[in-house]
């Protein structure tokens, strides 16, 4: 095969000034405000609205070794984490310039690598004084509502002095409106947890207009609450059960069967007294995401309660799903209990004629078609098959499996059929004639759900039903919006499919606007995972750029000092007239990562108007807190003020005035690492050959000059 080489890695190393290329489409994607992203392609002329990393990447050409590695590194944290995708992206573009700029000052590659290796380590290490364990956030956002703002007389002293209660850093400041009132610390107190109850707010009521409360079933009398002067003052400690009529806006049905939950679930206008305080939680994680956050509040509230305060803390993600419905305004996404998917107009003609009746369930784990094998089937080898069902009789084979398979379901007396994977078109024709449901692309996580609530046993093929795969209990139904409005948007509705003890919830996120469906749900599900982090890891680091602060400072600090960044094998081994010399170059080079970091945040939630502005505010805190003499100390109290880092919200005036913004410490640091990896990693790599039947298109590229071919 022909082949080409080319050296990569000359002063304007070619791979670090690609990755710097790509990421510097990502910059506006950085910090707690985000600015979206039209992506439109050129074939289909189609166009869809981003404001990820993830999708980002998805969109550019990625055809270069570098940017395939980017692509990588990406997918790898997004897999782990769904969070921290952005920081990635910027950190790579602004360490690979600064690795550039090193390679420009003839730093040697071994210097560079280890160097900024054993700083990024340090740095890790300093910013464990930042993290707030989540337990003490909880405890500290249940037990008081409402904080007055820290005086801005105080001192740095008074600062370092509150760091023995850092906890206190994480208080919510909010103002309170006179038709509101602030909820006792006693009525939210932790022995009324177990017997918390939910206040649900419809969607359209917005803010705090209108307030729906639930009460226990058998009384009658429940009550809608305006805002022209009523609020719940304490915590509803009678526990909701089996209600029909969950809402007292909506007209929607709901059913009946033993254990059922229903309704549209919206985090309160006033602060959730929720167990351990996870509604605040998801509010400082929520990076003024409104939406994302009040069905997040709902869904936290929902399990937490249904968990009988056994202790776990934890939001199970394999009860969650999302559903996004067009058609409708934004206010109308809400969380439903069961499993809400998109049904075409027949399937919906199914399920208005089953009106509330209990329904037999079967679960397919694999696509429902002929051709179907489960994974690891293997065919006899030297053998093609023709015909594996021969019909005597004649006729054609796909009829003769379709009229088997009919024949099956109904024997079965099968009323729903939910399916993992792809469902043969004729088929679902045929059932839908026989008026069965078969709803197809089903997550496996409801079809456990779905399984341990009816009793039904998920099989492969429809050939190995039987009695007791069967499952009983379930029920559909069409959604309708909390305010009773039907939903009919012609191609596809909203369908809803439940059962009694099911511990499924459905985020519907809707939006009058196709080419946004997939920002919303991305944006939700970013959320939730933050969430789900900050719970597992046990504690959160402040945002805004606070920990990122406390890293530029640490790393000056370790350029200016005349040892050794770290004391690691591969430090030790430098030759002693290198460390001297490139250290400090190189320690510059990576602080100039977290100064742009920084900067492009403060650009981006509008405290600066320019970077070399935001630069400058920059290093007035290094200064300033230089001269506390504990930069951790002067970061800590900044965020406790909502100084620099208060983070960016969409929320109305009223309602926040004072948005502290936390993130995920594992996320966090794991981007570090990854972003410095990449980045070294292409700086190590020292020629770049293409294999392949190229030759004339390299030879006519601009570029052809740089290539030796073999």
């Amino acid at each position: 095969l022909p082949m080409a080489f080319r050296d990569v890695n000359a002063r304007r190393h070619i791979g670090l000034q690609q990755l710097s290329s790509l990421t510097s489409t990502g910059r506006t994607l950085l910090g707690p405000m985000k600015s979206h992203k039209f992506i439109v392609d050129e074939i289909t002329n189609q166009g869809t609205l981003i404001c990820s990393a993830v999708r980002l990447i998805e969109s550019l050409d990625l055809t270069s070794a570098a940017g395939q590695l980017l692509n990588e590194t990406i997918q790898a944290q997004n897999k782990e984490f769904k969070t921290g995708m952005s920081t990635l992206l910027f950190l790579v573009g602004a360490w690979s310039n600064a690795v550039v700029e090193c390679l420009q000052q003839n730093v040697p590659v071994p210097a560079i690598v280890s160097v900024m290796s054993e700083g990024l380590n340090s740095c890790c290490e300093r910013v464990q004084c930042l993290q707030i364990p989540i337990h003490d956030v909880k405890k500290e956002l249940c037990s008081s509502r409402v904080r007055p703002k820290a005086s801005e007389s105080k001192t740095c002293q008074a600062g370092c002095d509150g760091l023995t209660n850092p906890w206190d850093l994480l208080c919510f400041q909010r103002d309170i409106s006179a038709t509101e009132e602030v909820i006792p610390e006693d009525s939210c107190s932790h022995q009324d947890d177990c017997n918390f109850n939910k206040v649900l707010v419809s969607p359209l009521a917005g803010f705090g207009s209108v307030a729906s409360v639930v009460k226990a079933v058998g009384d009658r009398s429940s009550s809608a609450l305006s805002g022209s002067g009523d609020t719940a003052s304490s915590c509803i400690t009678r526990k909701l059960t089996h209600s029909r009529h969950f809402s007292t806006l909506g007209k929607s049905r709901f059913s009946s069967q033993q254990g059922s939950f229903q309704g549209y679930l919206s985090a309160p206008s006033a602060d959730l007294c929720g167990c351990c305080g996870l509604g605040h939680l998801a509010t400082a994680l929520s990076h003024g995401n409104q939406t994302s956050m009040k069905l997040l509040q709902s869904i936290a509230a929902y399990q937490q309660d249904r968990a009988e305060c056994t202790g776990s803390s934890q939001i199970n993600i394999a009860e969650i799903v999302t559903c996004c419905v067009l058609g409708l305004p934004e206010g109308y996404s809400c969380v439903s209990s069961g499993f809400v998917t998109l049904v075409s107009p027949e399937q919906a003609t199914v399920i208005k004629h089953f009106a509330d009746k209990p329904l037999r369930i079967l679960l397919m784990d694999g696509d429902l078609t002929e051709r179907y094998r489960h994974l690891g089937f293997n065919r006899p080898h030297n053998v093609r098959t023709i015909l594996e069902h021969p019909n005597p009789q004649g006729g054609n084979a796909g009829d003769v499996w379709l009229s088997r398979m009919s024949d099956i379901l109904m024997s079965f007396e099968v009323n729903l059929v939910l399916v993992k994977g792809n469902v043969c078109k004729n088929l679902m024709e045929r059932c839908i004639a026989s008026r069965i449901l078969v709803v197809g692309c089903v997550a496996r996580d409801v079809l456990c759900a779905f399984g341990a609530a009816t009793g039904a046993q998920a099989v492969t093929y429809l050939s190995q039903l039987n009695a007791s795969c069967v499952g009983n209990g379930a029920w559909a139904e069409l959604w309708e919006a909390s305010d009773g409005r039907a939903v009919d948007l012609g191609e596809l509705v909203p369908a809803r499919i439940s059962a009694g003890g099911l511990a499924l919830l459905t985020a519907v996120l809707t939006t009058a606007l196709p080419c946004k469906a997939q920002l919303l749900e991305d944006q939700f599900w970013t959320l939730l995972y933050r969430l789900h982090h900050a719970l597992k890891d046990g504690k959160v680091f402040p945002g805004g750029g606070a920990v990122e602060l406390l890293c530029l400072s640490h790393i000056q600090a370790l350029a200016e000092q005349p040892g050794r960044p770290g004391s690691t094998k591969a430090v030790r081994e430098l030759p002693s007239p290198w460390l001297a010399e490139y250290k400090s170059i190189v320690l510059q080079a990576l602080a100039s990562g977290w100064k742009q970091y920084i900067s492009v945040v403060l650009c981006n939630t509008a405290k600066a108007s320019s970077e070399l502005e935001a630069g400058a505010s920059v290093d007035l805190h290094l200064q300033k807190a230089a001269a506390c003499g504990s930069p951790s100390a002067y970061i800590l109290e900044e965020f406790r003020r909502g100084g620099v880092f208060r983070g960016g919200s969409d929320l109305s005036p009223n309602q926040v005035t004072d948005l502290k913004v936390c993130d995920n410490v594992a996320a966090k640091t794991e981007a570090w690492r990854r972003a410095l990896d990449l980045v070294l990693l292409v700086l190590q790599t020292d020629a770049e050959i293409i294999t392949g039947s190229r030759r004339n298109q390299m030879l006519n590229s601009p570029v052809s000059s740089e290539f030796m071919f073999l």
